[in-house]
C-alpha cells in the first residue's frame, strides 16, 4: 500500500515535470473568447504549491480625438461711403448780418440753407424775439446795430426785417401817440434813418427785408404803409429793398398759406399763427435776399491777387514790367538767398469796363478818326440790314417778293 502510494506521489511528479504544471481543465478552465496559454518553463515545482495570478490582458485604450479650436469670425470691415464730396476747409471772410424780429430769425435759417455752396460767407443771426422800432425800452435797435458793426469787422452786408410787432403807441415824453398818426410817422421815419445810417457809416451794404402780407387783413393793411417807410428810408442810406408782397399772395392779391416753394412745388408757406413762415416758406424768403447778396458779393473784390515778380533786366538796373520771372528762376534765388522782393505783375491785366460808343446810325463829324470813320459806315450798312428785319418781323410787312423766289406768285411767271 505505501509503495502504490509512493508510486503515485512519483508518477505525478513526474508528469508536472514533462508537462510543465498542472493539466486540469477543471482545475483551470478557460473563459470563453480566450486562447489558452502555456504554462511559463522552469518554474513547474513552484506552481505545484503556489498559484501565480494571471496578467491581466491589457486593453486597448481608445485613440484620443481633439476637439479642433472653435475659430471667430470677425465681423467684415464694413467701408463707410460718403456720398457728400469733401468740401476742403475755407476762411470765413464774410459774414451776414441779420437783424430784426423773429421772421428775421427765420429768414437766417433759410439764409443758411441757401449758402451752402458758400463756405466763405457765415451767417450772423442776432434776430430779438418780439423786437421792432416802437418799443426801446424793450430793445433799441438804432444802438444795438452800431453795437454790432463795430464788434464784427467781417461784416459785408446787413439785412434788417421788422415791422408786424410795431403797430403801438410811441411816446415822447409823457405824450403818447397812436400808431400810424402824422407824429406816429414821423417818429418812426426816423427810427428807420437811424438803423440805415448805421450800415452807411461803416460802409456796409444794406438790404432791407419788406414784411409779408399777413392773414389779419388790418395788419396786412398797416404793413403796406410802413413797407413804403422802409423803401424810402433803405434806398435812401444808398440801400435795397426787398420786396415779399407778390410771393405770398394769390392771383387776386390776397393772403396765401399755400404757395409754390424754391423747387416750383406747391407746398404750405405760412404757419397757423398767420404771420411765422414755415421751412419751406423761410427758405423762399431767403431766395430773394441770397440773389441780392450774391449780386454784392460779385462786386467785392479779392483779397488775394495773384502776382508774379518781375526779374530786372540786367543786374543794377530797374526791373522791366513786360516779362514776368521764371518759376526756376524764381526758386534759385530763393534757395541761393537773394532777396526775392520784386516789382509785382499782375497775372491778368485790367480791362476797361466798357469799350468807346460808336453810333450806328447818323451822320459822321468831319475831321474825325479813319478807323472810326470806317467802323461807322461799316455798322451802318448792318444798320439796313436791321432795319429791313424790324420791318418784317417787327411791323410785319411782308418784303417785295423777287422774281424766282419762293414768295413770286405772281402770272403768268416771266420769261
Amino acid at each position: 500500500m505505501r509503495l502504490r502510494s509512493l508510486f503515485m506521489v512519483l508518477a505525478a511528479a513526474l508528469l508536472v515535470l514533462v508537462t510543465g504544471g498542472p493539466v486540469s481543465i477543471a482545475q483551470n478552465p478557460v473563459p470563453p473568447g480566450r486562447i489558452p496559454q502555456a504554462p511559463p518553463q522552469g518554474r513547474s515545482l513552484f506552481n505545484m504549491f503556489w498559484q501565480i495570478p494571471e496578467r491581466p490582458v491589457a486593453q486597448p485604450r481608445p485613440q484620443r480625438q481633439r476637439v479642433a479650436p472653435v475659430q471667430q469670425r470677425r465681423a467684415p470691415t464694413r467701408v463707410v461711403v460718403r456720398d457728400d464730396p469733401i468740401i476742403p476747409k475755407v476762411d470765413v471772410n464774410h459774414h451776414v448780418l441779420v437783424i430784426g424780429d423773429t421772421l428775421a430769425g427765420q429768414i437766417a435759417e433759410g439764409l443758411e440753407d441757401s449758402l451752402q455752396d458758400r463756405a466763405d460767407v457765415a451767417v450772423e443771426n442776432k434776430a430779438k424775439a418780439d423786437s421792432g422800432l416802437v418799443r426801446t425800452d424793450f430793445y433799441d435797435w438804432p444802438k444795438a446795430a452800431g453795437e454790432l458793426l463795430a464788434a464784427d469787422a467781417k461784416v459785408m452786408v446787413g439785412v434788417v426785417v421788422l415791422g408786424p410787432n410795431d403797430r403801438q403807441v410811441i411816446r415822447e415824453g409823457e405824450i403818447a401817440h397812436e400808431p400810424l398818426s402824422e407824429r406816429w410817422l414821423q417818429l418812426y421815419k426816423a427810427r428807420i434813418e437811424a438803423v440805415a445810417s448805421a450800415f452807411s457809416a461803416k460802409r456796409v451794404p444794406l438790404i432791407w427785408v419788406g414784411a409779408p402780407p399777413m392773414q389779419n387783413a388790418r395788419l396786412s393793411a398797416d404793413l403796406t404803409t410802413l413797407n413804403d417807410l422802409f423803401r424810402k428810408g433803405s434806398e435812401a442810406a444808398g440801400g435795397e429793398f426787398v420786396d415779399l408782397w407778390g410771393a405770398y399772395v394769390d392771383t387776386e392779391n390776397r393772403y396765401a398759406a399755400m404757395g409754390p416753394d424754391v423747387n416750383g412745388q406747391i407746398s404750405r408757406l405760412r404757419l397757423g399763427d398767420g404771420v411765422h413762415f414755415t421751412k419751406a416758406g423761410a427758405r423762399k424768403a431767403a431766395h430773394f435776399v441770397d440773389v441780392v447778396i450774391r449780386r454784392i458779393l460779385e462786386k467785392t473784390p479779392t483779397q488775394n491777387v495773384i502776382a508774379l515778380p518781375v526779374p530786372p533786366e540786367a543786374e543794377g538796373t530797374p526791373a522791366s514790367p513786360q516779362q514776368p520771372m521764371g518759376v526756376e528762376r524764381m526758386i534759385d534765388r530763393m534757395v541761393s538767398g537773394i532777396p526775392t522782393d520784386l516789382p509785382l505783375l499782375p497775372v491778368v491785366p485790367p480791362r476797361p469796363l466798357a469799350g468807346p460808343i460808336l453810333p450806328l446810325t447818323g451822320a459822321v463829324s468831319p475831321g474825325g478818326d479813319t478807323a472810326l470813320i470806317a467802323s461807322i459806315q461799316e455798322a451802318r450798312g448792318r444798320g439796313d440790314v436791321a432795319a429791313g428785319l424790324d420791318r418784317v418781323f417787327g411791323q410785319g410787312i411782308a418784303p417785295e417778293p423777287r422774281p424766282g423766289r419762293a414768295d413770286d406768285f405772281r402770272w403768268p411767271r416771266p420769261n
